[in-house]
This record gives C-alpha cells, sequence and structure tokens, in this order.
C-alpha cells in the first residue's frame, strides 16, 4: 500500500515562545528527531507543510506550504492531503519526538487489510481522537475542504463525516502501553519532561 508521510510545522508556538521545530532537545532540533523516527515506515515519500520553508531547506525534504493559512489542524492536515501523490497519507506533528515507528506501520497495516474501508485511521487516548498522528485517505480531501468552507477548524470534529476507525489504547498497547507517543512539546516545561525521559532511557 503507497503512503506518504506528512510533517506539519504550521503551528504559531505561542506558548514556547519560538519556532518548536528547532528547539534543540538532547542537543538536536525537535524536527531531525521525528524525521529519524519515521524515516523507515516504508513511505514512498516524506514532505513538511510548513508557511516559513527558508529555516527547513537544509533537511532536503520537499517543503509545502498551507493551502489556507490560519485555517488551524484541520487546516493543516487537508493541506498535506492536498500535496501528497500517495493514496494514503501518514499526518504527524513536528513538536512529536517520542513518536513510535512501530506504531506508526500498525496504523498503515491496519489500512492495508482492507484497503478503501477507511477513509480515516485514528489512535485515540482516553476517548480524544489523536488527529495529527493519524493515517488519511484521499477521499478525506472533499470532505475536509467542505468542513474548511464551513469555517470548521478543529481536527477532532471532522472524524464524524467520514468512515473512521478508531484505535484505543488496548490495542496499541502492544507498541506503547503509556502512549507516549502522543507527546507533544508545546512549553519549556513539556521540552524539559521528555528530555528527562528520553535521558533515563
Amino acid at each position: 500500500m503507497q503512503f506518504s508521510v506528512a510533517i506539519l510545522s504550521g503551528g504559531k508556538s505561542s506558548r514556547m515562545g519560538t519556532d518548536k521545530a528547532f528547539v534543540p532537545l538532547l542537543g538536536e532540533p525537535l524536527i531531525e528527531h521525528v524525521i529519524r523516527r519515521v524515516r523507515d515506515l516504508g513511505q514512498t515519500a516524506t514532505f513538511i507543510v510548513t508557511n516559513n520553508p527558508e529555516p527547513y531547506r537544509y533537511l532536503g525534504l520537499p517543503l509545502y506550504g498551507d493551502v489556507f493559512p490560519g485555517a488551524g489542524s484541520l487546516g493543516g492536515v487537508y493541506s498535506a492531503l492536498a500535496v501528497s501523490g500517495t493514496p494514503y497519507t501518514l499526518v504527524v506533528g513536528c513538536d512529536m519526538p517520542l513518536l513510535n515507528p512501530d506504531l506508526l506501520r500498525y496504523l498503515v497495516a491496519r489500512a492495508a487489510e482492507q484497503p478503501g474501508d477507511h477513509d480515516a485511521i485514528v489512535p485515540r487516548v482516553s476517548g480524544v481522537p489523536q488527529g495529527l498522528h493519524a493515517l488519511y485517505a484521499a477521499t478525506c480531501r472533499e470532505p475536509m475542504a467542505r468542513r474548511l468552507a464551513e469555517g470548521q477548524l478543529q481536527i477532532r470534529t471532522f472524524f464524524d463525516t467520514v468512515r473512521t476507525l478508531f484505535v484505543d489504547e488496548a490495542e496499541y498497547a502492544a507498541y506503547d502501553a503509556s502512549g507516549q507517543s502522543f507527546r507533544n512539546i508545546n512549553t519549556p516545561h513539556d521540552l524539559a519532561a521528555v528530555e528527562q525521559l528520553l535521558s533515563s532511557e
């Protein structure tokens, strides 16, 4: 099954005070941790969605801007699907340095089991969909465009409009029992906590 990996880097990083993607974690920018963890998932392509491409050029990955700047998380995912050249796109955030490659491969495998049966495959934590750690089919583009046209920008409210397969804790526990994959870095406190976690491994 062909899929691409899209790394979203379009947030304002207001709580961090600087562009989160380049905040150092153990001496390495956050986005480089993310790229390393998604490097060998079997994807056709990997690209970054950002409205500030210049600082990212050294990474050597294709860079694309938001189709609808300022359109929130749903707009970011839509932008990824709009430029993806594969039937499925695995979307992750640039601030998720604890991504688990085996869990990501599992999401892809779930889609491959029943190709065409689901528009989105989305993990949940305590019932909350993790929309920036999810696999989307190209069939999501039109319903996303309609939601955006209506001013509905939250990704969590989108999943009821398409055929979504939710993956809950009991199903992904074999890969990530503690749910660390879904941790993102929003504040200096978050950064310190993850740094301590990685240092103890």
